[in-house]
């Protein structure tokens, strides 16, 4: 766990994360082991299995919990008894509770499933997040390579991928880093689907801010 300002935030694996601040926020919940605490709000990037998981959102949402997700994951999400489901777009602003919620657009401009194929084209509208929680700001990036859209973002914490393959590299990640100018890195995507600690070495190697390596929660 790693404490910025009184927000605590929690690496659960993959593209995973619990941050809290008088709130309990997931992002992206996969593969995780704990049910507790449970979720006052969820954020899920897209549809992709190993950002929409039902197996794994049953575990920390309840009656009281707010979702924020992609259009294409509406259908697995409203399968939830949860309070609420707002769906965004790249863009949108929403709040919730006393955390604002700004919406961005993940895709891919050199990762193809087949010539001409993005594994996650820009028109799907696939997102990232910036939090703004107590006066801190976190930039989750989904799924996504260095895009344009990057230059406008402002966030003290970025969580970015560094695995290659379907999302950023850690070279790209790096020159990610240099236009959005964060001062904590927190590396993701890695250690399941694809990607290990030798991409998180390289992105350390290749910036000057701090990187902070979590450990998988377990």
């Amino acid at each position: 766990m790693f404490e910025y300002r009184g927000v605590k935030i929690t690496w659960l694996g993959h593209d995973g994360f619990r941050i809290q601040n008088g709130q309990v926020i997931y992002i992206d919940p996969y593969q995780i082991e704990k049910s507790e605490p449970k979720a006052d709000l969820v954020l899920v990037s897209h549809e992709h299995f190993d950002h929409c998981s039902s197996d794994d959102l049953k575990k920390i949402v309840s009656a009281k919990t707010v979702l924020v997700a992609h259009a294409q994951s509406k259908g697995e999400l409203s399968k939830l008894k949860v309070k609420e489901l707002k769906i965004v777009k790249p863009g949108d602003k929403v709040s919730v509770g006393d955390t604002g919620i700004e919406t961005v657009a993940a895709y891919n401009v050199n990762k193809f499933r087949a010539p001409g194929k993005p594994f996650h084209p820009k028109e799907d509208g696939k997102v990232g997040f910036v939090l703004s929680l107590k006066g801190v700001r976190i930039y989750h990036a989904g799924d996504t390579d260095n895009i344009p859209e990057m230059k406008s973002i402002r966030a003290e914490i970025a969580l970015l991928p560094v695995s290659g393959t379907y999302v950023m590299t850690a070279q790209e990640a790096a020159e990610a880093v240099s236009v959005i100018n964060p001062k904590v890195v927190i590396p993701m995507h890695y250690g399941a689907i694809v990607g290990g600690m030798s991409d998180v070495e390289t992105l350390q190697k290749l910036v000057k801010c701090e990187v902070k390596v979590l450990e998988k929660e377990r």
